[in-house]
């Protein structure tokens, strides 16, 4: 059939006879020549009118012709059609010649059986014969085309007054349960599917009930819902079709809401109920037409901005005034419905959306001579009507017949439209001249168009008899539900327009165009290496998985990272003899929901739970019999019967049980967690008592978070099993490398493919293909990417779009088109680190590979894989930064460390400062031993407390907070009487002033900092370096003042015996103006002190019990060193530390303190003297050896920790100073 013309509005139609099951088509172009088809719609109907486009995958509208004249193209249907009249509608042809087509269709006959309801009294009632059932199984199958949008399609009723029902409403589908046969009768919604079911196009509906279970299913989608238990044996009685009819009445129940349209093939377990009723079976009762009259709708399309309909207005005998009606609908807010001119009055009509509200506007000269609105939310895809009337000076505006609104007006002049009608949109052509549209265009649907009460025959008008037109689809509607079903997953709700449809993802936890990717992190671990700090955080442990987020308390201040999830009772709970009770059983309720808590247990390295038990004359373990008195229920669900505690093997029924009738332990084996109820026995005897704890369930490590491996060659790789990401796939991992280049994932299909890979030393490229061509997404970074430091890839891509990011640089995206293929479809094996060819692949390393939520478990599959090792040490290099404030970070075999213990900082990253609020009277003291101590007794103390005999200089630093002057904020002595001060002075300006006494023969030097108002009840903080006579003071931040001294060089600040905070003792031999100021004591703040490596009050807060700190008066712990509330590391509880058990308070070491002989220490001194004199050069020597003595014979007996905040670093440090003393400090 070859076309002259080239004019997109032609098609090819064949009437097959009859209702036709069409399975195939194929095409050939015109024998010998030049014309073919490269692409081309289908459309199917019915009855030669309403046509509807045939898509392929929801998506596809369009097929691939033919490439010459002679081949055939095949094109098979995925889903059959059902139709007696396809139309063949070209898009593209050979460029070279004309429209030329050969047509086949494959296909097979389809008998039906058919039957109409008028939506008033026709109905039909199948009473069913109560026949044993083999199974527990019904079927009820059946097709509808529906010419309203609401009605009862079928009920089901059964014993006791129970109803099933499928409903339309507002052309969804309704499943409800009711109790009682009507249709106003109590009912509960169960599920809902489909959408714009009310087009007059056949939809299947198939409802499967398998005991308490239902299935739903309309076209392609199912859903599963759970009925009532009363449901297991429930038996149809009764199935009602049209008009409801009860059980106990043989009338149909007439209603509005009574069932409009046709039904085909009801079958209820394969019999065809319609064939009963045609043969007028006694089980069949009713009145209905055995055929389907449809009325003749012509609707139009408005597609795209370039469509308009354009319609010559009223005649000239009706000029006195204006009616005109359609319908309409749509997913738009806004666009033009109709314009014309006011010819008379020189001005123009428009009728719009606007915020999804029907406007009206007059305009002339470019104001608004009258406006009118009616009508709300009209972008519902539902069909509403439009009427414009204007009579008598009187001009009104309704929707849905005066449901939806009506407005009105009386204009001073006369509404016509005897010129022409545009609806939709404007030509072109016409470039403002009889037709201007200053708003945006309409996309959607119009049907039964009226003029003068006049309908439009569209068919004229398709025909180019009558009006005008361009990019209109007529005698079609062809809008597309695109949130039905959603495509917004984890709760996500869907929005759309004509073209798009939007997914707000607020509140659900999960982002991205579609609401697939996981905001939050998958463990407290991955928190931690963000540079989290404990709190509570949400924690999605599967991902982009189903499981939801859930809240839970990140504890960072061990080692471990712990995931603490809490339950209803935490608290010791005692319990005593009640009559008649001889147990007691409580259970648990968790914050988590139960697969949270099975994830999180699951992918944690280690679970423990405290249990403890304490009790007297309460019985825990073995009865006479055997058996035991208690147990308790855990692990998955609602857990299993557990007769083990804590320190024992499960299934033992033993214990770690203290002497004193008291339990205390942890549960461990993962498989028993969580504690899920507890129960006890032997409570009933006279004198019993009892109490319990089960502590909340707490986790740490993740084992997907290290999951690592290490590929050595780029010819090595991991392969897995076919990636399944049809309609949405996430792809996250970290990986680092020295290679600019490699490929780290692929996976093939027969057309399918996905890939991530490095294309070059800052780029990564995430490409794929579902068969509309390749797409690329690709992220650069400014700094390379090879730098053998940890890099996370996180790539998405889903039905709208596809997305790249690359460690915190901005994301990248690319669009997927509109219509086009959305399912891939991969075959191939999954490789990691390569590619089927092996070629490019990656060298380096790949950690915590996740696709949709699921870790692969790389190390495993390293194991067994030649050229690939499992795991991949080194995390310093990526992590390291997170260490603050001087701490080093700690390599570990997984994760690492943060040793805080040369910081004066604690904390997971040693960010949290150290602070205590001081009274007068309270003070702090850190003592280093004698010189005559350290060989008498070098095993006493660890060896952290050894040090250099001698300074050449020192690193003082604090912060502090105060409103008192004078005041002594630090003093340092010497066993040789030298010391160092650091005070504020009282003489009016209130500034800082250090004094140095390097030389016991001289006196003190004084610095001043020449820094007023310090005692403002502010912050400050003030650094002082001294190397040899070179001394550098620096306060800030208000002053930022630095300043240089120069002080008598005594060569060497010998054996330094304490720090002092604040308080001395009476026997100490101090200066008077420093003894004065000391007696008064200091009221303030003191925060983060060292002294060198030396942290006296971490020490003393922190480590009291094994620092050499002696603590008088009350201490309490705070953040009143912090700069401002707004620091985001402030400690959540506030702790005292006041006149402790033992010695504290009493002026007495704690345990490990050092005692002070003065005999000793008058000879040493002496001794001290009398060497320097006469030999210096001998006497520095001996020392410099004394003190390789000390570290060489601590090092055999005493093993450092690292964990010990105060102790030493014996390696210079960053001034350079050679040496340290022994020393001790007074806060």
């Amino acid at each position: 059939v070859p076309s002259v013309s080239v004019s997109l509005y032609q098609w090819l139609e064949v009437d097959l006879g009859e209702r036709t099951k069409i399975t195939a088509v194929a095409t050939q172009g015109r024998y010998g020549s030049s014309d073919w088809l490269t692409s081309y719609l289908l459309m199917f109907s019915d009855t030669g009118h309403n046509w509807k486009q045939y898509r392929q995958e929801d998506s596809i509208g369009s097929f691939p012709g033919n490439s010459n004249a002679d081949s055939v193209v095949q094109n098979k249907l995925q889903q059959p059609a059902f139709a007696r009249f396809l139309r063949l509608i070209p898009l593209d042809w050979n460029p070279n010649g004309r429209i030329g087509l050969r047509l086949e269709t494959y296909g097979c006959p389809y008998t039906s059986e058919v039957v109409s309801f008028d939506g008033g009294s026709s109905g039909l009632a199948f009473r069913l014969s109560p026949v044993p059932r083999k199974t527990s199984r019904e079927v009820v199958s059946l097709k509808f085309k529906a010419l309203r949008n609401s009605g009862t399609l079928l009920q089901a009723e059964g014993r006791d007054g129970l109803s099933l029902s499928l409903e339309l409403e507002r052309g969804k589908l309704f499943l409800l349960l009711r109790r009682g046969g009507t249709s106003s009768s109590e009912s509960r919604r169960l599920a809902s599917l489909g959408s714009l079911l009310d087009d007059q196009h056949w939809h299947h509906v198939v409802l499967e009930q398998k005991n308490a279970h239902l299935n739903l299913t309309v076209d392609k989608h199912t859903e599963k819902v759970q009925i009532p238990a009363e449901f297991n044996h429930w038996d149809i009685k009764q199935l009602s079709v049209g008009a409801v009819q009860s059980l106990d009445s043989q009338k149909p129940i007439v209603s509005k809401r009574n069932f409009h349209g046709c039904l085909e093939n009801l079958l209820h377990n394969g019999v065809n109920l319609i064939e009963l009723a045609k043969n007028n079976d006694h089980q069949v009762t009713g009145n209905v037409t055995f055929s389907c009259a449809e009325p003749v709708s012509v609707a139009v399309t408005f597609t795209g901005p370039q469509s308009f309909l354009q319609l010559p207005g009223a005649t000239a005998s009706s000029s006195g005034g204006v009616s005109l009606g359609f319908q309409f609908r749509t997913w738009n807010k806004a666009g033009l419905l109709l314009t014309f001119d006011l010819p008379q009055q020189g001005g123009v009509v428009w009728l719009y959306l606007s915020e999804a509200r029907l406007r009206l506007q007059i305009h002339k000269g470019g104001r608004a001579l009258l406006e009118l609105t009616a009508g709300s939310a009209l972008n519902d895809g539902q069909w509403h009507s439009v009427d414009v009337t204007s009579r008598r000076s009187r001009l009104m505006i309704s929707v849905d017949k005066e449901e939806g609104g009506v407005a009105h007006a009386n204009p001073p002049f006369p509404v016509t439209a005897g010129g022409q009608l545009f609806f939709g949109g404007c030509p072109a052509e016409y470039h403002s001249q009889d037709c201007e549209n200053p708003f945006d265009v309409f996309q959607g649907c119009m049907r039964l168009l009226a003029v003068d009460n006049q309908l439009v025959d569209l068919i004229t008008v398709q025909q180019r008899l009558l009006g005008n037109y361009s990019q209109l689809q007529i005698d079609m509607c062809g809008i597309i539900d695109r949130c039905s079903p959603s495509r917004c997953e984890h709760g996500g709700r869907c929005s759309q327009s004509w073209t798009v449809f939007h997914c707000n993802c607020s509140d659900s936890g999960y982002s991205g165009a579609t609401c697939h990717s996981a905001v939050y992190e998958q463990s407290c671990e991955a928190y931690k290496h963000n540079g989290n700090t404990s709190g509570h955080f949400y924690i999605d442990v599967d991902g982009s998985g189903p499981i939801k987020p859930q809240l839970v308390y990140c504890n960072m201040t061990e080692e471990n990272t712990w995931m603490v999830m809490q339950h209803n009772n935490t608290e010791l709970t005692r319990l005593r003899p009640s009559a008649g009770v001889k147990q007691h059983s409580v259970h648990f309720q968790y914050s988590a929901q139960e697969e949270q808590l099975s994830a999180a247990i699951s992918q944690s390295e280690h679970c423990e739970q405290e249990l403890s038990y304490h009790c007297r004359k309460s019985r825990l373990l073995n009865t006479l019999e055997g058996s035991p008195f208690s147990w308790w229920l855990g692990g998955p669900g609602s857990g299993r019967i557990q007769t083990y505690w804590g320190g024992a093997h499960p299934g033992s029924q033993q214990c770690s049980c203290g002497l004193q009738g008291d339990y205390s332990g942890l549960l461990t084996h993962k498989e028993s967690l969580p504690v899920r109820s507890l129960v006890l026995g032997d409570i009933q005897r006279p004198g019993s008592e009892a109490a319990y704890r089960v502590g909340p369930l707490r986790c740490h490590g993740d084992k997907n978070f290290w999951n690592a491996a290490f590929f050595d060659k780029e010819t090595s790789y991991l392969h897995f099993p076919t990636f399944h990401g049809e309609l949405s796939a996430d792809i996250s991992f970290l990986f680092k490398t020295t290679a600019s280049s490699g490929v780290f994932l692929e996976n093939l299909g027969i057309k399918d493919f996905i890939r991530i890979e490095l294309s070059s030393s800052t780029q990564v490229l995430f490409s794929f293909d579902v068969g509309n061509g390749p797409l690329e997404v690709l992220v650069e970074s400014n700094d390379p990417l090879n730098d053998n430091r940890w890099h996370r890839v996180r790539a998405e891509r889903n039905v709208k779009e596809a997305s790249l990011r690359l460690d915190d640089l901005p994301v990248a995206t690319q669009e997927a088109p509109t219509d086009g293929h959305f399912h891939l479809q991969l075959n191939s094996q999954l490789f990691i680190g390569g590619t089927a060819s092996r070629q490019k692949g990656f060298r380096g390393c790949i950690r915590s590979l996740q696709l949709n939520g699921v870790t692969l478990d790389l190390e495993e599959r390293a194991k067994i894989t030649p050229g690939v090792q499992p795991g991949c040490p080194g995390h310093c290099s990526s992590y390291g930064s997170l260490c603050q404030n001087q701490g080093r970070c700690v390599e570990r075999t997984n994760s690492f460390h943060c040793d805080c213990s040369l910081s004066a900082y604690t904390g997971v990253f040693c960010q949290t400062e150290v602070s205590v609020s001081f009274k007068p009277g309270s003070s702090v003291s850190y003592t280093f031993k004698e010189p005559y101590e350290l060989s008498r007794n070098s095993s006493a103390l660890p060896s952290s407390i050894y040090s250099d005999m001698t300074l050449r200089g020192e690193n003082v630093s604090l912060s502090f907070r105060t409103n008192q002057s004078p005041a002594l904020l630090l003093y340092v002595s010497s066993y040789y009487r030298e010391h160092l001060a650091l005070l504020i002075n009282k003489n009016g300006e209130e500034d800082l002033e250090v004094r140095y006494k390097l030389d016991s023969s001289r006196e003190a030097e004084v610095l001043e900092s020449n820094v007023r108002s310090l005692a403002n009840g502010q912050l400050h903080t003030v650094t002082i370096r001294r190397l040899s006579d070179s001394v550098s003071i620096q306060v800030k931040p208000s002053h930022q003042f630095m300043k240089q001294f120069c002080v008598w060089q005594v060569i060497l600040l010998l054996c330094l015996i304490s720090v002092y905070l604040i308080l001395f003792s009476e026997s100490d031999d101090f200066d008077p103006d420093l003894a004065r100021l000391a007696s008064l004591g200091f009221a303030g703040c003191l925060s983060v002190v060292q002294f060198n490596t030396i942290s006296p009050l971490k020490a003393a807060l922190l480590h009291p019990d094994t620092s050499p700190v002696v603590i008088n008066g009350p201490l309490v712990q705070s953040n009143c060193g912090s700069a401002g509330s707004a620091n985001p590391y402030v400690e959540e509880n506030t702790h005292h530390l006041s006149d402790q058990s033992g010695s504290v308070g009493s002026g007495q070491p704690l345990v490990n303190a050092i005692r002070t002989d003065s005999a000793f220490i008058g000879g040493v001194i002496a001794v001290a003297i009398f060497v320097i004199v006469t030999a210096l050069a001998i006497t520095a020597r001996f020392l410099y050896r004394r003190k390789e003595t000390y570290r060489n014979q601590e090092a055999k007996e005493v093993k450092q920790e690292d964990s010990q905040d105060f102790s030493f670093n014996n390696q210079a440090d960053s001034q350079n100073i050679s040496t340290e003393n022994p020393k001790e400090f007074f806060i």
